[in-house]
């Protein structure tokens, strides 16, 4: 892996720095290096293999797929988007649906299409969006725009304007950003890079209210926390609360590169029209294959219901460690998203970890982060425990 990693250093941009690591294949929950070292998987490439690696019946609508037509751009129609937009409208209650090639491509799309209604309802394009503290919501300019950390964005400013900060959990701090302008309120049903804080109902409530009352659009983005990660499809629905717009990505194609936004009702019917935003790869085939395969595999298996079955196991399991260690403070999080809060860095508990088998992540400095297959079993849990709590003594 040596010789592997040094040739990538070689040609690859530094805009990551990686772990000494290279992966070759996977299976179920484990990863395999190029040395044959077997790794416990409870990243799944940050929440996006939610069936694990090598799924047959997905892989082989993949394989099947690649036989059949790969590309055809958004001037046709294909089978695959058809399918997938039907299934994926149907499932989450919203009207329509755009494809995209990742998740801050979705937080773009939604971004244009509250400016775009707000600029039919009244003619104006000096409208905000407020977004919130702490979130994160992708790299992209737009995206970047709304991501509530000021060290991803001030290397790269101007951003797109505009734009206002409120807290999350603290409606009050939404309220006093509201005006004539406010078009839309973006937020994370469950904030990720953050460091894993659900939207308390009372707040998410209190924001539909608002966007009601003043014909404003909420925009919810579900790219981490949605696709049955939180024990629901979407995790807005266990709230209640329906947003007009919302951004789902990572787990939608289990592997395969894609994301989308939805819209329903005036966001739906008053927003983006032929001309307004397009896409060459968005809505392939190919990606639209396995968005539909997934849709069918979460539903002959029943991985919603596994999920609200499991995650209290892993909470009990995380509950245990702040109970008997000083470095482990608090556990939070909601479903198969939980976040470990640490009296100090975690860095050396994830290079430990790493080095005996196990691949977690953080969400910030000091939390780690829990978002493994949906798929995992108790004994999964006993075994990342095992080593993550061996790291924790040592060190």
């Amino acid at each position: 892996m040596t010789d592997q990693i040094q040739v990538a250093e070689e040609h690859l941009l530094h805009t990551y720095n990686r772990y000494q690591v290279v992966f070759d294949h996977g299976d179920g929950l484990y990863l395999y290096d190029t040395e044959g070292k077997k790794y416990l998987d409870f990243f799944a490439g940050i929440a996006v293999h939610a069936l694990g690696h090598h799924y047959k019946d997905y892989d082989d609508t993949i394989k099947q797929q690649v036989d059949k037509l790969l590309h055809t751009s958004n001037y046709f129609y294909n089978q695959p988007a058809i399918d997938a937009a039907k299934k994926l409208t149907e499932a989450s209650g919203m009207d329509r649906v755009f494809f995209t090639n990742s998740g801050a491509e979705a937080i773009e799309g939604a971004l244009k299409a509250a400016r775009k209604y707000a600029y039919l309802r009244d003619g104006h394009t000096d409208h905000e969006i407020i977004a919130m503290e702490h979130s994160f919501h992708g790299r992209t300019f737009g995206a970047l725009s709304v991501t509530g950390n000021p060290h991803y964005r001030e290397a790269f400013e101007p951003m797109i304007g505009h734009i206002q900060f409120a807290k999350m959990n603290d409606l009050s701090s939404v309220e006093a950003l509201v005006n004539e302008k406010t078009c839309a309120i973006l937020l994370e049903t469950v904030q990720g890079e953050g460091g894993i804080y659900p939207a308390d109902p009372d707040f998410l409530k209190g924001i539909r209210k608002i966007c009601d009352e003043k014909d404003i659009l909420l925009i919810l983005d579900e790219i981490q926390c949605g696709m049955g990660r939180c024990g629901s499809l979407f995790t807005w629905q266990q709230y209640g609360v329906k947003p007009d717009i919302m951004t789902t990505a990572k787990a939608l194609g289990c592997g395969v590169p894609v994301g989308a936004f939805l819209l329903q009702g005036k966001a739906a019917e008053h927003s983006l029209v032929a001309g307004d935003h397009g896409s060459t790869y968005g809505g392939n085939p190919l990606a639209c294959a396995a968005v539909s395969k997934v849709l069918d595999l979460y539903a002959e298996n029943n991985i919603i219901e596994h999920v609200t079955k499991i995650a209290p196991v892993l909470e009990k399991a995380l509950d245990s460690l702040v109970e008997k260690y000083d470095f482990c403070l608090e556990r939070r999080g909601l479903g198969l998203m939980q976040g470990l809060v640490c009296a100090g860095p975690v860095a050396p508990v994830i290079q430990k970890c790493l080095d005996n088998g196990l691949v977690l992540i953080n969400a910030g400095s000091d939390i780690l982060r829990f978002v493994p297959p949906l798929i995992i079993e108790e004994s999964h849990i006993r075994e990342m425990m095992g080593i993550l709590e061996d790291a924790i003594r040592s060190l």
